[in-house]
């Protein structure tokens, strides 16, 4: 699915003649009969309805009744009113509307349905990706769309990017919705963002909290049920409560396991188990070593209509063999246990939180969380007397991108991640992040989602996973499987937002608050698991059998003609040395951003045509 939102204004009939060229394109109109809705769509992505001169639509995986939206849509007597219905529809969703000559456009919390924008001629036009309005407001040689050289140097920040740069398209002239924003364009084609919607507090009762949380699961898993499913069954607990509640739901369900490279995984031991309690679903296993690896190079065709660097490049090869194989047996939506780990998972900042809430019974959690991970008492009380603005540590990691990455011994308290430029980024790149970071806390002094860090962190990265999960989508846009993920659900994040700090960290259980929340539909032997899948095998496997690949690219490093990256400190580093797991992420996003640029022709320095002119 690809669409792009025109406004109710005398532009829109021109910015939309190109695209209607195409007689595989689709067009639905404002009630003045020009162009609302144009790109492509299945009919069961797309609920549409009326009232008057109004129009509704859905578009995506959700529950959405035609004639309860039209009743809300007949009763709202402002598009603010439409609020709403992005309040209460289970799913992942845009949610579009055309009311009294403005045009109204969101997407999910999570991201993985967003909204980007951009003046076309003058006029607003919104879309679900950057890459059309890219060519239509920065066109060079070849319709090329130009790219942003700094905000690609950002792209290789280990392990992201800080929110709020992290939203920023790597496309120039293209902005991308903030968090629970929509957009408004009026009938002279002008926008304004409107927030619509604020993080939760976390005050709910468990009990109350796992129930709204079992509600919104089992209505966002059903969304997706219409047709025939498949999911991944890793063993681990996110991805098995997904069958299990796709099992409820009366699914057509097929699941697949990938065996572990290493033998001490026991992922597989508990799939198994999981699958003979699912009797009524298909079950295929793949041997790990009969898939493609990570870290595999080749660039792609269809790379241009990404977004940008893939966040999940290291498997994308992997996902491709996965999604021909599920769609062969009939899959056109494929469940992933992505967001659970987010919600669900156990962020030291809790731990900054609770000590601001409960002072003094804090403390024998913090003592347990400290011993468990080995941290040392200067770094966790220096951590939790931490009282940094977001600003002023936004300005702090401009300061500390090239410093030794944290160890294990220290207590990462913070509003976000300690990023690192890796040793290979050179002192242009560096230049161009630290000015990004510090322009951005400086002049934009932005404020966090969520005044409480672990809100805030919690939501941060459910966002980076959605905006993994929607470039995932984009860039195996032909396979003909979409990936789905409802632990990102609007309803589902708000659930779990509203649990109280105390309630996520419970001394001795794993993610108490799902496994509350999935009593009764997931057995309680797999909920009493105590173990956790490990997969560094599988990085030091794809790290030794594409090593000599990898160097092979540091011979004409596309990176490297943007002078971002030296290609001989990278070769040093490849050949050097490796022990531990994390010392291959950094990595990840550089072999992203080479790959991207190989697939779509690497700009010149500066803000550069993809073409190789400067528009």
């Amino acid at each position: 699915m690809d669409f792009v939102v025109l406004p109710d204004s005398p532009a829109a009939p021109a910015v939309a003649e190109p695209l209607t060229r195409d007689p595989a394109v689709r067009v639905v109109r404002h009630s003045s009969g020009r162009p609302w809705l144009v790109g492509r769509w299945a009919d069961e992505e797309l609920t549409l309805v009326s009232s008057g001169t109004r129009r509704l639509a859905v578009l995506g995986r959700s529950t959405a009744d035609g004639r309860r939206l039209e009743h809300m849509l007949a009763r709202a007597r402002t598009p603010d009113q439409l609020d709403d219905v992005a309040r209460s529809l289970p799913g992942c969703f845009h949610l579009v509307a055309s009311f009294g000559g403005w045009t109204r456009a969101q997407g999910s919390l999570s991201t993985a349905r967003q909204i980007f924008f951009a003046d076309v001629a003058g006029t607003t036009v919104a879309a679900d990706g950057p890459r059309r309005l890219a060519q239509w407001t920065h066109p060079g040689r070849d319709d090329a769309p130009a790219v942003d050289r700094d905000l690609l140097a950002l792209r290789l920040l280990t392990p992201v990017p800080p929110w709020p740069l992290s939203l920023r398209p790597v496309w120039s002239g293209v902005s991308a919705l903030g968090v629970g924003c929509r957009l408004d364009l009026s009938p002279a084609g002008t926008a304004r963002q409107v927030r619509w919607w604020r993080p939760p507090e976390p005050d709910t009762p468990p009990g109350q909290a796992a129930e709204h949380l079992r509600r919104a699961l089992l209505a966002c898993v059903a969304a997706r049920t219409r047709a025939p499913l498949s999911a991944d069954l890793s063993g681990g607990l996110d991805s098995t409560t997904l069958c299990f509640l796709a099992d409820a739901a009366g699914a057509d369900l097929l699941t697949h396991h990938w065996t572990p490279a290493d033998r001490a995984n026991d992922d597989t031991r508990w799939a198994e188990y999981a699958a003979r309690r699912l009797p009524a679903a298909r079950h295929h296993v793949t041997a790990g070593q009969d898939g493609p690896t990570w870290y595999e190079t080749t660039a792609t065709a269809d790379g241009g209509h990404e977004e940008g660097p893939l966040p999940w490049a290291r498997n994308r090869a992997h996902m491709r063999r996965l999604l021909s194989l599920v769609a062969h047996h009939g899959s056109r939506c494929h469940l992933l246990g992505v967001g659970g780990d987010e919600l669900f998972g156990v962020l030291p900042t809790a731990l900054w939180s609770l000590i601001r809430s409960h002072p003094l019974s804090s403390l024998p959690r913090i003592h347990r969380f400290r011993a468990l991970n080995r941290w040392t008492l200067t770094s966790t009380v220096r951590g939790l007397a931490d009282g940094a603005s977001f600003a002023a540590w936004l300005r702090s990691t401009a300061d500390r991108l090239t410093a030794p990455a944290p160890g294990p011994g220290d207590a990462l308290l913070g509003w976000g991640w300690e990023p690192r430029l890796p040793p290979w980024a050179t002192a242009d790149a560096i230049d161009a992040v630290r000015r990004l970071l510090r322009d951005t806390a400086e002049q934009e002094r932005p404020h966090p989602h969520h005044r409480d860090r672990a809100q805030h962190q919690t939501l941060d990265i459910v966002v980076q996973s959605g905006s993994a999960l929607r470039q995932l989508n984009a860039a195996l846009d032909d396979a003909g499987v979409t990936c789905e993920a409802p632990f990102l659900d609007d309803r589902v994040v708000e659930a779990a937002l509203t649990v109280r700090i105390e309630d996520r960290l419970v001394s001795g259980d794993f993610k108490p608050m799902l496994r509350r929340a999935v009593r009764g539909i997931v057995p309680q032997e797999i909920l009493a698991r105590r173990s956790k899948g490990e997969f560094s095998a599988e990085a030091f496997q794809g790290m030794r059998r594409n090593r000599g690949d990898l160097l092979d690219l540091c011979d004409d490093l596309h990176l490297s003609r943007l002078g971002l990256v030296d290609p001989d400190a990278l070769r040093t580093a490849l050949l050097g040395p490796k022990t531990q797991s994390r010392q291959l992420v950094p990595y990840e996003n550089t072999l992203a951003c080479e790959s991207w640029l190989r697939s779509v022709a690497a700009p010149a320095p500066g803000t550069a045509s993809l073409a190789g002119e400067t528009p």
